[in-house]
């Protein structure tokens, strides 16, 4: 173990130099600078090249899972700061120290992930999708007229959320300026917290069967892998919309494949299971699906925000003050 001998506080910043500047712009580089003298290193090449006066390590989508030696190397450690959202693989499988807080940005990434969902809602609802396609045939001369018949627009639809998570919560309150209701789906959330998000709580069977629009927002875990089964995918109402911005692996594709190919439902999806569907696969030409590649959440000048949460977690640890993002580890099981 090394000492720097450096009166400022040591943090470890346990990535790249190039996702150092994706996440720090000028300000907030210019701001870790006046709070800590920050070290580069490489968690791979072991504990004993570590700097053991170190306080703080930052953390990131590229970074290797902390282990239990790392942490032992640090035992000035108090805070480990993650760029992205969910800690769950970068923590040491035995757990961390009481001591030492953790920090995420699952806030500051939500932010984008909920934009991008209110925007997919609001389009699925304006039928988008199927007016293109039908606009574009109109002009190839497969279709004579644009049809405008059944319901169309954002009065008086009803929106189903499945979780209330942070994402979920985000979006629901998004959703408060529209003449929407508001319905959500998640064995946590109770009566009162429902009423303070404006919405009002259902099971999952009622809000598949009612919604014109579902959007999910529940975390993967092994018991929620393929809930959104072939039984809530054939229940929802012809013609409504699927949008899935959280994890492939809360559907069952052949499922979901089974009905688009049906043209019973759209589908907006930002993730899929595997995260390249194959090459054959039928998600690439279906003409009733919108499939991005998993730009959802934060990408570009976004993680500026990121790092600006980072720098707030380092100010109010240093200060002793309550860590804003904390992450509550003795719920990690619930989170995703």
């Amino acid at each position: 173990m090394l000492d720097t001998g450096i009166n400022r506080p040591v943090a470890l910043l346990a990535f790249s130099e190039a996702y150092r500047q994706q996440i720090f712009g000028p300000e907030e580089e210019a701001a870790l600078g006046r709070l800590v003298t920050p070290i580069s290193i490489d968690l791979k090449a072991g504990a004993d090249v570590l700097p053991a006066d170190a306080r703080i390590i930052l953390t990131g989508w590229p970074t290797p899972r902390l282990t239990t030696e790392i942490v032992a190397a640090l035992p000035q450690l108090g805070l480990v700061a993650h760029a992205g959202g969910s800690v769950k693989s970068y923590l040491p499988e035995g757990g961390l120290r009481s001591d030492i807080a953790v920090s995420s940005c699952a806030a500051q990434n939500a932010v984008p992930v909920a934009e991008y969902s209110l925007a997919a809602i609001l389009f699925a609802n304006k039928r988008i999708l199927e007016m293109a396609r039908t606009y574009a045939d109109i002009r190839q001369g497969r279709k004579a007229v644009l049809g405008r018949s059944g319901i169309l627009g954002n009065y008086r639809r009803m929106v189903g959320l499945v979780g209330a998570s942070t994402i979920g919560r985000l979006v629901a309150k998004m959703l408060q300026p529209f003449d929407l209701d508001v319905i959500v789906a998640d064995p946590f959330l109770t009566e009162p917290d429902a009423h303070d998000m404006g919405v009002t709580k259902v099971t999952l069977d009622h809000l598949f069967e009612s919604a014109d629009t579902v959007s999910l927002h529940a975390p993967l875990l092994p018991e929620t892998e393929h809930m959104i089964d072939a039984r809530l995918i054939n229940s929802m109402r012809p013609g409504a919309t699927l949008i899935n911005t959280a994890r492939g692996a809360l559907v069952d594709e052949r499922a979901l494949i089974a009905a688009l190919q049906r043209g019973h439902i759209h589908a907006i999806i930002d993730t899929t299971w595997p995260e390249v569907p194959a090459a054959d696969s039928p998600l690439w030409n279906l003409p009733n699906l919108l499939l991005t590649p998993h730009i959802a959440g934060s990408g570009s000048i976004e993680l500026w925000r990121h790092g600006a949460a980072m720098i707030d977690a380092i100010e109010a640890f240093l200060a002793g003050a309550p860590i804003p993002g904390r992450v509550p580890l003795d719920q990690l099981d619930r989170l995703a």
